[in-house]
């Protein structure tokens, strides 16, 4: 991995599902005479003077242990404190990966007749998943298939980096408080709980942070984070995604088309929260959640302190519901994304995103495509092959080689007219 390689990171201090969900309460040149074969053969550092990678998952991907560790604001403890207990949950978590069969991994995808969803287990897709699917699709199928080496990017300092510096940002304006989950009703129920609290707030015209935002689009349930909502001069709802860089420079072309996806895809979650286009059968059916599960006695005692009388994860379906369908929140009326230097938190600059309701439309609609087995995976066009520069799957990757064959036979064609 090229050490100059940088990643934009987001949702660190973000609700973590079963490891440390959170609670909150506001307080270069190419040379024309090489062939596409060639490209793809040489070292790649000759052609890109940065290569920007596309930026971890949210942390919000629901998989519970039988007991867990969350967390609800209060305040207490340094960044640095929190950033370190989250590191250590996160290891508890992990599980132990095997290293796949040998033989092609496209030679096994076939098969398994099972769509990739069911495949890799997942009840849900975090927006990221999308938004890294804009980058390269087939790194994300790669990241899935392997995940021990996907794992070691969180150890990346860099990494660490943008981690607590969304945290920081985040307690400036609300704490947080460990809660103990023992199921994923239980943390499930943390994440609403969040979402109630700031659903208040935005009533009360304040600003929140990490605000969950998850419902069906495309047949397919998303989770995400919303870095910051909160109300501009003109008294328009804002959407603010906070971006951390390693250098004080803006991303390439291609990571930043990511980021307008992303936040597009908020916008639509957030909005249709709000109208009450979602309900219970859709989070329960899509999350396998049972609505008759009682509470543990953690969850039952934080209900009480917020004044929320529930007992079981339908009561606070319900709840969460009721006061969705009720809100007096507007739409989002403006976005944008802040990139900020992680060495001192400065800003490197903020650019304005303007809402593409056809085009994000007509992409999350081909990107699911894939999640629900219509299409196999792509990955980068030759155009975009620099990007396998910084790649940990590179060596393996046989959507790279297959395109290095097709451009050498190409070249031959041509050589021999």
């Amino acid at each position: 991995m090229n050490s100059e390689a940088e990643p934009t990171f987001e949702g660190a201090g973000g609700m973590v599902e079963a490891d440390g969900q959170t609670c909150r309460k506001s307080t270069g040149t190419m040379q024309p005479e090489l062939s596409d074969a060639e490209l793809l053969a040489l070292e790649l550092d000759l052609f890109c003077a940065e290569c920007d990678r596309p930026e971890l998952n949210e942390g919000d991907d629901g998989h519970t242990s039988s007991r867990s560790a969350e967390s609800c604001c209060t305040g207490q403890g340094t960044v640095e404190d929190i950033c370190s207990g989250n590191e250590q949950s996160s290891n508890q978590s992990e599980q132990k990966s095997e290293m796949p069969p040998e033989g092609s991994s496209t030679k096994r995808r076939k098969q398994d007749e099972r769509i990739p969803l069911e495949r890799f287990g997942r009840k849900y897709l975090n927006v990221t998943d999308l938004s890294r699917q804009v980058w390269c699709e087939q790194q994300v199928v790669y990241g899935l298939e392997l995940p021990h080496i996907e794992q070691l990017r969180e150890e990346v300092p860099v990494v660490k980096a943008g981690s607590c510096l969304h945290l920081a940002r985040e307690l400036e304006i609300q704490d947080i408080v460990p809660i103990n989950v023992e199921s994923r009703e239980d943390s499930w129920a943390v994440k609403i709980f969040n979402l109630l609290s700031m659903i208040q707030f935005l009533q009360a015209g304040e600003r929140v942070r990490e605000l969950p935002v998850f419902g069906e689009l495309e047949g397919i349930f998303l989770v995400g984070v919303v870095d910051e909502l909160c109300y501009n001069s003109k008294g328009e709802l804002e959407l603010c995604e906070l971006k951390t860089r390693g250098q004080r420079t803006y991303p390439s072309a291609a990571q930043r088309k990511s980021h307008l996806f992303q936040v597009n895809i908020y916008k639509l979650l957030f909005e249709a929260m709000i109208k009450g286009q979602l309900n219970k059968e859709t989070i329960t059916d899509h999350l396998h959640l049972r609505t008759e599960q009682p509470f543990s006695s953690e969850i039952l005692m934080h209900a009480q302190k917020v004044g929320f009388s529930i007992n079981t994860f339908g009561d606070l379906l319900d709840l969460m519901l009721l006061n969705l369908t009720y809100a007096e929140i507007p739409n989002i009326d403006t976005m944008k994304i802040e990139y900020c230097y992680q060495a001192d938190a400065s800003l490197i600059g903020t650019e304005v995103v303007y809402f593409e309701e056809e085009w994000v439309k007509s992409e999350l609609k081909h990107y699911c495509s894939f999640w629900k087995g219509q299409r196999e995976a792509k990955g980068v066009d030759i155009e975009e092959a620099w990007k396998c520069r910084s790649c940990d799957f590179a060596d393996i990757c046989e959507w790279r080689q297959s395109k290095a064959e097709e451009a050498t036979q190409k070249n031959r064609a041509n050589r021999s007219k």
